[in-house]
């Protein structure tokens, strides 16, 4: 299993689930949403942290944030949970769904369904569509919210010290904060 990690807090129940249940996943750090580099840097640093703590092998994907940007400028103005969040999910779903054909495992899924900003039916369709674009691979669709894994993650963000971002990542996504905050 490749499972995309958006960052360590929101792996790390999942990971730890996974493990319970007999699934050794491959960590695939790929979010070249995240702005500025620092924040990138400061998020990938920490789930590499938590992925070498367990033994899990995490890889890490290239940052591309100009690439990104070129595909989602468009939709710059849409909302939270908009046309762009959704296409954010097919861009970096798909490169999940190439790094696990190019790994020779069948099966990908995502940490984003765990968040309780992001809309878990364009998580699905962002990853049946690197699924379609990707033969040979099946996107493992679920809801990592259910299931005390939200009560999980919090413990583990504390035992853990993790650093706990506040926006998704994008520019857009922080600036919809920042204007919020005044």
């Amino acid at each position: 299993m490749l499972l995309h990690a958006c960052c360590a807090p929101c792996s790390s129940a999942i990971v730890e689930w996974m493990l319970a249940n007999g699934i050794r996943p491959t960590i695939f750090y790929y979010n070249p949403n995240i702005f500025p580099l620092e924040e990138y840097e400061i998020r990938k640093q920490e789930s590499k942290r938590h992925a070498e703590s367990l033994g899990i092998r995490w890889i890490d994907g290239d940052y591309g944030h100009n690439e990104w940007l070129d595909h989602v400028r468009s939709l710059k103005d849409e909302p939270e949970r908009g046309r762009r969040c959704e296409l954010c999910f097919t861009l970096r779903l798909t490169a999940t769904a190439r790094q696990a054909k190019e790994l020779g495992l069948e099966w990908f899924a995502t940490t984003l369904a765990s968040s309780r900003w992001k809309s878990l039916e364009q998580i699905e369709r962002a990853g049946l569509a690197a699924e379609q674009a990707v033969p040979g691979t099946r996107f493992w669709a679920r809801n990592w919210r259910k299931g005390g894994l939200q009560e999980r993650r919090n413990q583990l963000l504390r035992e853990y010290q993790f650093y706990n971002q506040q926006y998704c990542g994008c520019e857009f996504s922080m600036r919809h904060l920042n204007a919020t905050d005044k």
